[in-house]
């Protein structure tokens, strides 16, 4: 690899504040802080098994909800993963993987196409009314934020848009809410790790197009 495969991105607004770095071609190593201890959870599991290594600090206006801090999050992990790809070169392109987590079963596959497109599918009834964490501190003051079942369909879909991939997600099987999340994330995160790993014998961009 000629240049290094990184990229640092800040986004604010009047609801968000982040800041994302990763390496793509690192080992998993994360330091995630989003103020939503389950969203922290996802972020390091989707680091862990892709091994991007990702630092996350974001902070947003949790006394509405979770939402604005999630869903930039996302925003600029989408453009992250884009800008680090930089002009694609040798990378495999395509990614497929099913993972299981107790009894919920998920697929994630990735094509890194430059057409932005997700499809998300077969979460349970109910899933999106769910919250999960969430818990009290000092005088009752939310210590963390609940996350919302109805974030994980906008969190994959905002990263398609914005790293510019073709997502297909599907759960399989699930009943136990934080398994059904959990299982789409790691499922997510070992398709990506295939569809950006350089594979030596590509000579240019993987594309009968030339471009991606």
């Amino acid at each position: 690899m000629s240049a290094a495969r990184t990229a640092s991105l800040e986004r604010q607004t009047s609801e968000s504040k982040v800041r994302i770095s990763l390496d793509l071609d690192g080992s998993g190593r994360s330091q995630i802080s989003t103020g939503v201890g389950f969203f922290d959870h996802m972020l390091t599991a989707l680091a862990r098994h892709s091994l991007i290594d990702l630092d996350v600090e974001s902070s947003g206006d949790w006394h509405i909800d979770a939402h604005h801090t999630v869903e930039d999050t996302a925003i600029v992990l989408g453009q992250a993963l884009h800008t680090a790809l930089g002009d694609k070169h040798g990378i495999q392109r395509f990614g497929n993987a099913l993972v299981p987590l107790d009894e919920a079963l998920a697929q994630a596959v990735v094509d890194v196409s430059g057409r932005p497109y997700c499809v998300h599918a077969g979460e349970p009834a109910g899933q999106e009314y769910v919250l999960i964490g969430g818990s009290l501190g000092v005088s009752g003051a939310p210590a963390s934020i609940p996350y919302a079942g109805s974030l994980t369909r906008h969190v994959m879909e905002t990263l398609a848009f914005h790293g510019q991939i073709c997502l297909h997600l599907t759960v399989i099987s699930g009943r136990d809410p934080h398994h059904i999340v959990e299982c789409q994330f790691k499922a997510l995160a070992r398709a990506l790790r295939d569809a950006v790993a350089i594979d030596p014998r590509v000579v240019g961009v993987p594309s009968t197009k030339g471009a991606l």
